[in-house]
C-alpha cells in the first residue's frame, strides 16, 4: 500500500464541473477522489495534468 503524499491540495474552493473536470483546480473527478490516498509521485502527476488543463482552457478563452 502506498503512503499518502504530502502535496498541498490544489483546491481553490471554486468547484464547478464541466463534464468531469473541475473548472477551479483543473482536476478530473477521479483525481479529486483519489487525492487523499495518492502517493506523493501521483499527486505531482495530478498537479501537472491539472495545470496543463487549466492552461489549455485559458488559451481557448477568446477576448
Amino acid at each position: 500500500m502506498a503512503v499518502p503524499g504530502s502535496q498541498a491540495s490544489p483546491c481553490v474552493r471554486r468547484c464547478c464541473l464541466d463534464g468531469d473536470e473541475c473548472l477551479g483546480c483543473g482536476r478530473l473527478m477521479q483525481e479529486i477522489l483519489d487525492w487523499p490516498q495518492a502517493s506523493d509521485s501521483r499527486q505531482r502527476q495530478i498537479l501537472d495534468a491539472a495545470a496543463r488543463r487549466r492552461a489549455a482552457r485559458a488559451g481557448s478563452v477568446r477576448r
